[in-house]
């Protein structure tokens, strides 16, 4: 059961290292009555201080990530992957670019700063790569040196001068020294390093003690340095300096002074000379006090604190003090910033250089100190294992809070079918298809008009409304798409979460919202429908559509026929994991991008590529709604798993051992047909994954086959694949084959 939706709602803008600290202390108790967002343009969040230590192979590149999808998903938090346009600080709304805006009680931006370019002239940005987001730093690095083509070895110059760049410069060389290859180099070739720094020495604000060790350790590692002009112009071969010295470059890595990025500028908010919000004492915005600003993306106004991670990570206590302050109407704390911090350079060799107040120190112990101190603070924010239950879970069934939601959540065929032979459905005279011979969908004759009608709706898996909204209507809409009848019209089912009605109103608008703008895309219109509260949000729609044809029905497969899928397979398991705080956030994006593909291209299919047979493939599975297809053509079918395409993520998953609930149902599919194969083989598991808004199953000619590729590929179905053939053995018919 899903907790009640509270009357307040706080958002996090940018997960950074202020705005985490609140994310963990809500994890491990939520503040009263209040729902917690967190808005992101990525799924992970990465650790700065640990970037060097990845760059140098000395951590995996997990170590330095907090998985928002799972950390999210472990403490009942929202989480909304879009790009943020504004704010409106009266009205108190964050505004998005594809999405309803977000009411919110308090804000908190935390979307940190990027390096400056300032008057630099780009003639040529091919040798540019920002450090900026990091979370794509080390892709496009390896991607840079993988299409590195020139004779020598590639010349990489690192352009900055504080600690991230000089960390940088030793660790790209420590590992173009040591394994080259990982980073995508070819053997036998290795990095010319330099750095580039307008100060007059390397090392901007750190002890003349401090600045001596680390040049001493770039002579000796043979790392270039050149201090005392800034960079003028990148150009085709590198740089142009202001005093016209040229620096021969292959690749340029920025890692310059921080500026605000673009984003604080669109919110409006007042800001120091440099774009970033300038703030009171306790955080808040000088334009709004229900807004804060922390870490690199606020200035206290009249502070000369300089932009350092320690300062952000020293801000999250008041920040999740304030914030609680705020909704209870107290007087708020101020932050007041520690006089002197901990410098710690990472060498890559085992040793690291460091500083305190007055002292400049280096050695192995000094490794170990910064190894032990960041790898501490990210075990805080790495535990994905769910929030402590409350009263109304402690009282549920232990099962019932595991059982999959989505169309994993559906009642098993054998069931349906069952209940479907008991029942004295009386005949009509204008049902064309109907329970006699069930379809994906229904087909009536009125006013001599065929109307095909459909409905689904699901309890959803995911904690985004919108997005719930857009994957809702279009997993029902596919069934009326597939029977080859434009929508026109559809009727909303919703289940609200109980709460607060403040909190109710921001879900049904996002939730129509989504909904609302999937159907435009399709002609449609929503004419009404029916809402009701309950234990946790459920969505659906019936849809009515206008035949284009003569319905296209699933016993039309053909001897010979290719059978095609446009959609890989997996939603099923993804979305177990998800709800269980186990879906990795690398495979989040992919699952819901896959979602989102509209089936609406089936009429499309029908009406100009003369396929045979179409179905959906959704909670009964590819083996379910395949074996339907075959029982009613009176044909066989052979499936080969090697062709059968997955979502990132998902064979980890099952061989993890997690399913939908729905899974050994779906394997009951040998009362359809004859299954030929092992159905519990986790090579198969696949077949009987529930889909929620799955792709296109659908038979052709091969003759006809490249035409149809090019054209789903030209749609955005790029995991189209042919993955078995229709047979039509006498001996082996009603018989679905699978070849592993």
């Amino acid at each position: 059961m899903q907790k009640k939706l509270g009357r307040n709602t706080v958002v996090l803008l940018g997960i950074g290292h202020t705005n985490a600290h609140v994310l963990r202390k809500w994890k491990m108790k939520p503040l009263e009555n209040a729902e917690l967002v967190c808005v992101s343009n990525f799924p992970i969040s990465t650790y700065s201080g640990m970037l060097p230590g990845v760059l140098s192979g000395q951590y995996p590149a997990e170590k330095m990530e907090i998985d928002l999808v799972r950390l999210c998903a472990a403490s009942g938090v929202r989480l909304i992957l879009d790009e943020v346009v504004g704010v409106d600080p009266l009205e108190q709304r964050l505004l998005f670019q594809n999405r309803p805006s977000l009411t919110y009680d308090a804000l908190s931006i935390g979307v940190g700063s990027v390096p400056t370019l300032g008057d630099v002239e780009i003639s040529d940005p091919s040798p540019l790569i920002s450090v900026k987001p990091m979370q794509t730093f080390l892709s496009r690095l390896r991607g840079r040196l993988q299409a590195f083509q020139g004779g020598g070895n590639p010349r990489v110059a690192v352009v900055g001068g504080g600690i991230g760049s000089i960390e940088i410069a030793f660790c790209l060389d420590q590992r173009m020294k040591t394994n080259p290859a990982s980073l995508g180099l070819e053997s036998g070739k290795q990095c010319e390093i330099s750095l580039i720094t307008g100060g007059d020495r390397v090392g901007a604000g750190l002890l003349e003690s401090t600045r001596d060790k680390v040049e001493s350790h770039f002579q000796r590692r043979g790392i270039d340095f050149t201090t005392g002009s800034r960079v003028a112009e990148i150009t085709p071969s590198g740089l142009v300096l202001k005093n016209g010295v040229k620096k021969e470059a292959d690749i340029v890595i920025w890692a310059t002074s921080a500026v605000a990025p673009p984003i604080l500028e669109s919110l409006g908010l007042e800001s120091d000379e440099r774009g970033f919000v300038l703030t009171k004492s306790t955080l808040q915005s000088i334009s709004s006090d229900q807004i804060f600003a922390v870490g690199d993306s606020g200035t206290i106004r009249n502070s000369t604190l300089v932009k350092a991670g320690v300062f952000a990570v020293r801000q999250g206590p008041v920040l999740w003090d304030n914030l609680r302050r705020l909704l209870e109407n107290r007087k708020l704390v101020n932050y007041v910033p520690q006089t002197g911090f901990l410098k710690l350079i990472n060498t890559a060799d085992g040793n690291a250089i460091g500083e305190y107040k007055s002292k400049s120190f280096q050695g192995r112990w000094c490794w170990a100190l910064k190894n032990r101190i960041d790898l501490k603070f990210m075990k805080m924010y790495q535990d994905y294992s769910p929030m402590e239950m409350g009263l109304a879970e402690e009282s549920a069934d232990p099962e019932d809070l595991m059982r999959c939601l989505g169309c994993g959540g559906k009642i098993g065929s054998k069931l349906l079918g069952e209940v479907l032979k008991e029942l004295e459905v009386p005949t009509h005279e204008d049902v064309i298809i109907g329970l006699e011979n069930p379809d994906d969908a229904a087909v009536i004759r009125t006013h001599g008009d065929q109307v095909t009608v459909t409905t689904d709706f699901f309890a959803s898996p995911m904690n985004d409304p919108y997005l719930v909204g857009q994957i809702a209507l279009l997993n029902s809409a596919s069934d009326c798409c597939v029977m080859g009848a434009q929508p026109t019209s559809a009727l909303a089912i919703v289940q609200l979460p109980l709460g607060h009605p403040r909190a109710q109103l921001q879900v049904m608008r996002e939730l129509m919202a989504g909904s609302v703008a999937e159907l435009k895309k399709m002609n449609a219109t929503i004419v009404g429908g029916h809402s009701i509260e309950g234990p946790r949000l459920t969505a659906g729609f019936t849809v009515l559509g206008r035949q284009l044809t003569d319905p296209k029905t699933k016993g039309m497969l053909r001897e010979g026929d290719l059978l095609v899928s446009t959609k890989p397979l997996g939603t099923g398991v993804l979305l177990a994991a998800l709800m269980q705080g186990l879906l990795p956030g690398e495979n989040y994006l992919p699952l819901v991008n896959t979602m989102l593909l509209s089936n609406y291209i089936a009429i499309k299919l029908i009406t100009d590529y003369q396929i045979s047979a179409i179905t959906d493939v959704t909670g009964f599975g590819m083996a379910g709604h395949l074996a339907e297809m075959l029982k009613a053509s009176g044909k066989s079918a052979t499936i080969r798993m090697d062709d059968v395409r997955l979502l990132p993520g998902c064979q980890a998953l099952i061989d993890a051992g997690i399913e939908s609930t729905l899974a050994p149902d779906n394997r009951l599919v040998t009362d359809k047909v004859q299954f030929i194969g092992d159905v519990q083989s986790p090579a198969n598991a696949a077949l009987f994954d529930p889909q929620t808004s799955g792709g296109l199953l659908f038979g052709i000619a091969e003759s006809r086959l490249a035409a149809v590729l090019d054209f789903l590929g030209n749609e955005g179905f790029v995991e189209t694949c042919v993955i078995g053939e229709v047979t039509g053995n006498p001996t082996t018919q009603n018989a679905l084959t699978v070849v592993a």
